[in-house]
């Protein structure tokens, strides 16, 4: 597990999902069979490694990648460095001969996303991306009424993602510095919009066309040490997508945004027979029957509570931890060859999305995402 020291992999690649893991006792598949990881962290500073294998159980630990990679007792190289580290780490790990799972962005460009995917297929080593959204209770509970027919004919998707992420003079920041700085791999475009590839692709329908507009709205902060630096990367993008079956999508994704709605993310879908809004967890619906009839009228206060007539689903199932689940089905796909589409080629689609939103973003035009 190469970059645990970085806030998504120890917080929800390790702790919640690896370690959750050994510490139940491994993957269950019978009452014969256990699947349980033994994983060795891989970084660059040795005391932050030192200090999370104490306290997860004294895992092994290295500040020597190739030396790990050489170990054949470990079978799956696992990388969530930043981005501009990955495309050399999953390299290597495929020449190795071992099976990837990654972080996204996989790259920060499409012909390297898909030069990795070719390089992994000609290897035949297994390989999946982290689309963790995708098992996220509140978008599980939108794919299940899509499913359902609940919608009728789907209109638009209407996503709002972001929060306020402190400059870091009076506030400590709770977001890396190198999000910021588009030399290091940074930009909110770059970042979510391999996550609303997914999402669109699978939940709602494929992409066809992307128009984007990014913004740097904060022009400076401070780092780690306290320190100020200019900001080069994009923290706020305005993205409008068209999809297939004549779906119209608009995501607004901002790190300079406060929250005056349901949770950090909300999605909501219209449709011709009813309308339903998500969060990470929780998820309402109005169906065309219970739908008010407003007028316009501002010379009055609005008579509507406009909230009452929305119906909280309940949870019809358990949900574990969204990154913990795709992990699991990932070592299903590697130990018992289970049935894994969210693999290398899914995730240049994701940089794909990326790249031709910044393209529309510096033409100022609508992109077409062409088939890979």
């Amino acid at each position: 597990m190469n970059g645990v020291t970085g806030r998504m992999g120890l917080n929800q690649h390790l702790r919640r999902s690896i370690y959750a893991l050994m510490q139940q006792g491994g993957l269950r598949l019978s009452d014969q069979e256990v699947i349980m990881p033994r994983p060795i962290l891989v970084g660059r500073n040795a005391i932050k490694l030192e200090a999370i294998s104490r306290e997860c159980g004294g895992v092994p630990w290295t500040t020597n990648l190739d030396e790990a990679l050489a170990n054949p007792e470990y079978q799956i190289y696992f990388d969530s460095q930043t981005t501009d580290r990955r495309l050399e780490g999953v390299s290597a790990a495929i020449k190795a001969g071992k099976h990837i799972y990654c972080e996204k962005p996989i790259t920060d460009k499409t012909e390297d996303a898909l030069a990795l995917y070719e390089q992994a297929k000609a290897a035949g080593v297994k390989h999946g991306v982290v689309q963790d959204k995708l098992w996220l209770p509140g978008l599980l509970k939108l794919k299940h009424l899509k499913d359902l027919g609940f919608f009728g004919k789907i209109l638009s998707v209407r996503g709002e993602f972001g929060y306020w992420v402190f400059e870091g003079d009076t506030v400590s920041p709770q977001r890396p510095s190198w999000n910021y700085r588009k030399e290091d791999g940074g930009g909110i475009i770059l970042d979510m919009l391999c996550h609303w590839r997914y999402v669109l692709d699978n939940v709602f329908a494929p992409v066809k066309a992307v128009s984007c507009l990014g913004a740097t709205h904060i022009p400076e902060r401070r780092d780690e040490a306290g320190k100020p630096y200019d900001c080069t990367a994009d923290d706020s993008a305005y993205a409008t997508f068209e999809l297939e079956e004549g779906i119209i999508a608009h995501f607004n994704s901002s790190w300079t945004v406060r929250v005056r709605r349901d949770d950090l993310l909300t999605l909501q879908v219209d449709g011709t027979r009813g309308s339903a809004v998500a969060g990470l967890r929780d998820c309402w619906v109005q169906p065309y029957a219970a739908t008010p009839r407003p007028t316009w009228n501002p010379d009055v206060p609005q008579p509507i509570n406009f909230f009452e007539s929305w119906q909280k689903l309940p949870d019809q199932d358990k949900y574990d931890n969204a990154f913990k689940r795709q992990w699991e089905l990932f070592l299903l796909h590697v130990v018992k060859d289970a049935p894994f589409r969210w693999d290398l080629l899914e995730g240049a689609k994701g940089v794909q999305l990326a790249e031709k939103g910044l393209e529309s973003w510096a033409k100022r035009a609508w992109v077409d995402i062409p088939a890979l």
